[in-house]
This record gives C-alpha cells, sequence and structure tokens, in this order.
C-alpha cells in the first residue's frame, strides 16, 4: 500500500514538473492571474450590482467569468494526457517499470488537478490579499463558498477530461470530444435544448431536472443564490428549485454533485483504462 502512495506520488510530481514547464500552464496562469488584474484596473471595485460593492462585486465577476473558462481549458488539456502518452508509446516504458496503472492514472489525476486548481485559487487569493492591504472590506463567505464550487468544478471536468481521454484513440480526438462536450453543456446552459424540451411540452419538472443534471448550470445557479438568494433572475422555475432543496441544501449540492459526477467519471475511465489495451 505504502508502495503504490509513493507511486501515486511520483506519478503526480512528474506530471506537476511536466506541466509547470509546458506552454499551455503559462498561458492558463496568465488567464487568470490576468482577470483578477484587468478587474482591479477598471475599477470593478468600485462598481455596484444588487448591493454588491468592492471585492463581493470583483468576485461575482470572477465566478462568472472562470465558469465559462475553466471548464473548457481543463478539458482540452487533460484530453491529452492519456491519449497523449498512448501516441507518444510513453505506455511501452511504463509497463516495463514496476508502477501499478492504478498509481499512474491516479498519479496523474491528482498533478493535474493540482495544475488546473492552483492557479484560479491563487488568483482569487490574490484579490483577498490586495483587499486587505487597501483595507477593504473582505467577503469572507463568498470567498470561501466560491473556492469550494471551483475546486467541485475543476474536479468534475477533470474527471471527464480523464474519461475521454480514456476513450479516445488519439490525441486529435480526444481534443475534439472534449469540444463536443463543451458544446453540449453550454447548448444545456443556455437553455437551447431545454427549450426545445418545452415546445415538446415536457413537464416543467422534468425539464428542470435534466438542467441540475448538468455541472455548469449547477455551477452557474449557486453562484447566483449567493448574490441572488430568491434566484430572480431564474424566473419561475426558482421556485421549483428553492421548494426542493432549500438555499442551504442547493448549495450543498452544488458542491457535491460536480465531486460525484467527477469521481464517477474518472473511475469509469480508469477501469476502461486498465481492462483496455495500452498499446
Amino acid at each position: 500500500m505504502n508502495l503504490r502512495l509513493n507511486h501515486l506520488w511520483l506519478t503526480a510530481k512528474a506530471d506537476i514538473s511536466e506541466s509547470l514547464r509546458s506552454k499551455w500552464f503559462m498561458i492558463y496562469a496568465t488567464v487568470f492571474g490576468g482577470i483578477i488584474a484587468l478587474l482591479f484596473a477598471f475599477g470593478l471595485t468600485e462598481s455596484r450590482i444588487m448591493g454588491f460593492v468592492g471585492l463581493s462585486r470583483l468576485l461575482i465577476t470572477y465566478i462568472q467569468l472562470s465558469m465559462a473558462i475553466l471548464p473548457i481549458f481543463i478539458l482540452i488539456t487533460t484530453v491529452r494526457s492519456v491519449a497523449g502518452d498512448r501516441d507518444a508509446g510513453v505506455f511501452e516504458y511504463l509497463l516495463s517499470l514496476p508502477v501499478s496503472l492504478s498509481s499512474w492514472f491516479w498519479g496523474k489525476m491528482v498533478g493535474r488537478f493540482t495544475v488546473v486548481f492552483l492557479p484560479v485559487f491563487l488568483a482569487m487569493s490574490g484579490s483577498i490579499v490586495w483587499g486587505l492591504i487597501q483595507g477593504m472590506e473582505i467577503p469572507w463567505s463568498l470567498f470561501l463558498y466560491y473556492t469550494a464550487f471551483l475546486f467541485a468544478l475543476s474536479w468534475c471536468f477533470l474527471g471527464i477530461g480523464m474519461l475521454i481521454s480514456t476513450l479516445a484513440r488519439s490525441p486529435d480526438v480526444a481534443q475534439g470530444s472534449a469540444f463536443l462536450v463543451w458544446l453540449f453543456l453550454l447548448l444545456f446552459l443556455d437553455l437551447i435544448l431545454l427549450g426545445v424540451l418545452i415546445q415538446q411540452q415536457v413537464p416543467v419538472e422534468t425539464v428542470v431536472a435534466i438542467a441540475l443534471t448538468n455541472p455548469l448550470q449547477v455551477f452557474r445557479t449557486a453562484s447566483m443564490l449567493l448574490f441572488d438568494p430568491q434566484l430572480v433572475l431564474l424566473g419561475p422555475s426558482a421556485y421549483l428549485i428553492l421548494d426542493h432543496f432549500g438555499q442551504f441544501w442547493y448549495l450543498i449540492w452544488a458542491m457535491l454533485y460536480p465531486l460525484l459526477l467527477g469521481t464517477v467519471s474518472a473511475t469509469i475511465g480508469y477501469l476502461l483504462f486498465r481492462r483496455g489495451d495500452q498499446l
């Protein structure tokens, strides 16, 4: 057991080192750091939305931007993980080393999660540090909730990315599949496909239930709930959500569901990876 954990840690460490040297990570970190810098530069902390001002206003905008950027960044970079190593012939060397497939797979996932989550979290933490320096009021509860949401969203799409990477036989197919998955979830997010369901007179409860299986929709609704407790922006569907969940339990759902979805996706990916042809 200790040997497997050691191999898992070494695999994660190697993946982190490789990612830190790659160009995509520099672009990824620059994007999120640049978002925070631009939001401060444009004086967003001085504007007001629904009574929120200062860092609260900045964090609300940051979380909405992260929802659009984070999933596609994670999917595109992660799907090349297994498919790319297979295409590069890495598995031929892996099978000759005393490293179990489970240690390699989960080590890759832990390492990749570290490099995709930390830049997002550090950028948001940097805004808190700057706010402390400037003497602003710090919305600690909002910061903690958003950290938990970003953690869950990162793990969710990382698990989906690992599953796609396992199924795809080449990096190009993996990237194309990742983009299609992201586009499919966006269609549900923008209620395009759900609008078709409504036109077919599907019960509203069913439509809302389908929408809440979309991790992007769950994330978006939960982030809205923190500054709009009545979910006025969602219209009548807010009544169904609040009546069935309540504010507190929906926030819990928004944290647990993406974590569960990511874990299940990664587990399925691992089982397929272990049973499949590694070469």
